[in-house]
This record gives structure tokens, sequence and C-alpha cells, in this order.
């Protein structure tokens, strides 16, 4: 296993990052249409396939690919760990200014990366490429897409349309993200919530160029827990005893105010405390409000945790093949 990714020769201005399972179907063609695209733009670039516990013939393809095209390099990870962990992996190894990251399959066409980087030269931390003329299924694809990324405009405000798929990142940003599973559909209102700023640009969505896609609905409802757990972070701003403690407090509020009307009626009308429903639902207002209070700061003890062993990362790299 390499000791880290490579660093010789200087650093090159864009950084493709490809997560790749099992498409030895496709990854032929999509080097050497990405290779041409990148010589097209006249800029140094590096071109970097991550394969995510591939069993096919794609590390094979990748080993022999490296030694036409200098440019690319090849991230075998040991195990699959899911396509935000192959990303994630890719981004870590990137040298670029610009990292632009993009699926294997050729449903985000090599040939307009341009159009992206053309986009970033005017500032943007982030350009996302907003796909149209999509052809995949309307129930399955199109449908849960466009409700997850109105979601995530209205929780996080970010202004992107198209939040997953083909985008473009500062590389400083890029490489200072800690990507969780499923946050590469989340990347847009990720930047957006760290004070970036993003851009969009129109770009293509053709078929996949062959193979078969990883995608199913289980991924839509995933994307509702995404959104919610943005929503916790926002409204937490990352302190999570801040929220529940807040919502502890307006529970206590209420309780107050039941308890308070039910003294009154005790002491002005003689009617029994504990003989009442009310007193039953201001018992469980107090002790709801305990438990919001306490869940408070066991998340912000939790939170901590989580925070002095973020430098560990969900993967190892196996090999590294390739690199000028």
């Amino acid at each position: 296993m390499s000791a880290g990714p490579a660093q010789s020769g200087p650093a090159p201005e864009i950084s493709v990052v490809t997560p790749m399972h099992d498409e030895e179907a496709c990854v032929g063609e999509f080097v050497r249409r990405t290779a041409a695209a990148l010589r097209t733009i006249g800029r140094p670039h590096e071109i970097i396939v991550v394969s995510d516990g591939s069993t096919d013939r794609t590390e094979e393809i990748v080993r022999s690919l490296c030694r036409e095209h200098p440019a690319l390099r090849g991230v075998f990870l040991a195990r699959n760990g899911g396509q935000c962990t192959a990303m994630h992996a890719g981004i870590q190894e990137s040298r670029g200014a610009v990292v632009v990251v993009m699926d294997g399959d050729l449903q985000h066409l090599p040939e307009e990366i341009h159009l992206l980087v053309a986009r970033m030269d005017g500032g943007a931390t982030l350009v996302s490429g907003t796909r149209g003329g999509r052809t995949e299924s309307l129930v399955l694809r199109r449908l849960p897409s466009a409700l997850a990324n109105w979601m995530l405009r209205k929780v996080t405000g970010c202004p992107v349309r198209d939040m997953g798929g083909f985008k473009a990142i500062r590389g400083d940003m890029a490489r200072s993200l800690r990507l969780r599973p499923g946050h590469h559909r989340l990347l847009p209102a990720l930047v957006w919530m760290r004070g970036g700023s993003v851009d969009e640009v129109a770009v293509s969505a053709p078929p996949r160029f062959a193979g078969r896609s990883h995608y199913g609905i289980g991924r839509s409802l995933d994307v509702l827990f995404d959104v919610l757990m943005l929503w916790f972070q926002g409204a937490a701003r990352s302190r999570p005893l801040y929220l529940f403690c807040r919502v502890g407090l307006v529970v206590l509020a209420l309780d107050a105010a039941a308890g308070a009307w039910l003294l009154w009626e005790k002491l002005a009308h003689g009617q029994p405390l504990t003989e009442r429903p009310m007193f039953f639902v201001a018992v469980m207002l107090f002790l709801a409000a305990l438990f919001l209070v306490a869940t408070g700061f066991v998340l912000e003890l939790l939170s901590e945790a989580v925070t002095g062993i973020a430098g560990s990362r969900p993967y190892v790299v196996r090999e590294r093949v390739g690199g000028a």
C-alpha cells in the first residue's frame, strides 16, 4: 500500500475526480474523452479515477491507460465504501486549484468540463452543472430529484437548482470538506453553508454510455434524511446544545403556563390538581423539557468527540498507479 498521494511535478490547475465501481465498459472511453477535453482547455491537469473496490476489470484497464496518459492517476480503495467515500478519497488525492467531480458513466460529458471551468474564472467557489433534457425515469429519478433540490434550497438558502452531479469546486475548499456518505448529493449546500459563493451553468444529461446504473429508489429516501440533518446543523449552528435547549425552554414555558393555570383553578375554584388531564399533560411537558435539555448536552459531548477524531479517514487506499 502506498504511503501517500503522488506529489512529483508541478501542481495542476485542474483535477478531474471520478469515482468508479465496476465500470469496465465505460472507463476506457471516459479517460480517452476526458483527456482530449482537458487538452483542448490547454491548462495543466490531472485525471484521478478512484476504483471503489471494483471486482471487474476496471483497475486492470486503469493500469493500462496510465501508460498511455501521463496525466492519469488511479487510486484503488481496499473495499467498496460507496460513491461519496470514493469521491472524498479522490478529492484528498487531488492537487488542482480547481477540482471537477463527475460520474464515470459519461452521463456527465467531458466535452463540457470547459463550461464549468470558464464559469469558475468568474470567482465562484463552486459551479454546479444544471442538467437539462434528462431522460431517466420520471417517477424514480426526476421527480425525487426535483423535490430534494427544492427542499435543500428551502432549508439551506442555497440557490443552486441542481445539487447533485457535475461540479467544479475551488481546490482548497474541496479538500477542506469532510464528506460523509450521501454528501456528494449536497456539495453546493455544504459549500454555501460554509460561506462559499455558488454559480450554475447548463449542461447536458445523456443516458449512460454502457453498463447499468447503481442508483435505487432507496437513495431518494436517503436524501430526505440528509435534508433533515442539514436543517438540524443550520438551526443549531453546529452546536446541538443550542437547538435542543431552546426547544426545551419553549416546552418548559408551556409547562409553566399549564401549571399556573392548574394552580389558579385550585386556589380560585377549588378544583383538584391530580385528577385532571391537564395535570398529566403538565407532568409530560416537564419530563419532555428535561429530556430535550439532557439530549442537547449528550449530543454536545458526542460532537466534541467526533471533532477530536475528525482526522481519521473512512477509507484505505490499497494502491496508487500512474501520475507524472
